[in-house]
């Protein structure tokens, strides 16, 4: 254990905490409340995943361990945030299915092509990093749901995971297209 693992393990314990934040009776937490502790908590575990890739890298400290557990940390917190704004209808069912299916499908296109010995072909590209980005912003403007300096966080927060779905689709397009020749070659 090192301390980029351990933020690592930090972002999966905080799965359920923005989960259970939802679930709260309304006399326990206001809903206004529940929305900045979410927010706050996703906000929270985007920055470790920054710091513990950086602090990785940085102290010589990456591991085999740490680069499997990392993405799978990413992936649940984002998936749990799209189902909880889908049942808080903040956003449509099919913008969460199209992120959480390309995740599924890209997570096992890795796995397979570093079977194959070429993981290289669908290493992360630029429009898989904008999509991140795009989704990282729009999720905790969507948990937050109220005003910020005045703005309502809603309407730029759906645009952005709209973004973060069309990239999410191109870049799943980009990386089965690289992935191609070793897959076809091996089926």
């Amino acid at each position: 254990m090192n301390l980029p693992t351990a933020l690592t393990w930090a972002r999966v314990v905080i799965v359920p905490l923005i989960v259970g934040i939802y679930y709260l009776p309304d006399e326990t937490a206001e809903p206004a409340l529940r929305n900045i502790v979410g927010s706050a908590l996703f906000v929270l575990a985007a920055l470790t995943d920054w710091l513990d890739g950086y602090l990785a890298r940085s102290l010589g400290q990456t591991s085999r361990f740490g680069a499997f557990l990392d993405p799978v940390a990413d992936k649940l917190i984002v998936a749990a945030a799209l189902i909880i704004l889908v049942q808080l209808d903040r956003i449509e069912a099919v913008l969460a299915i199209i992120i959480i299916g390309r995740e599924i499908a890209i997570s096992a296109l890795r796995e397979w092509m570093a079977e194959l010995g070429a993981r290289s072909h669908v290493a992360v590209s630029v429009a898989g990093k904008i999509k991140t980005v795009a989704q990282m912003v729009a999720i905790p403007l969507l948990l937050y749901d109220g005003r910020l300096a005045g703005i309502p966080t809603r309407p730029p927060g759906v645009l952005l995971a709209w973004l973060a779905a069309a990239l999410t689709i191109w870049s799943m397009l980009y990386y089965l297209k690289k992935a191609w020749p070793a897959l076809s070659a091996r089926a």
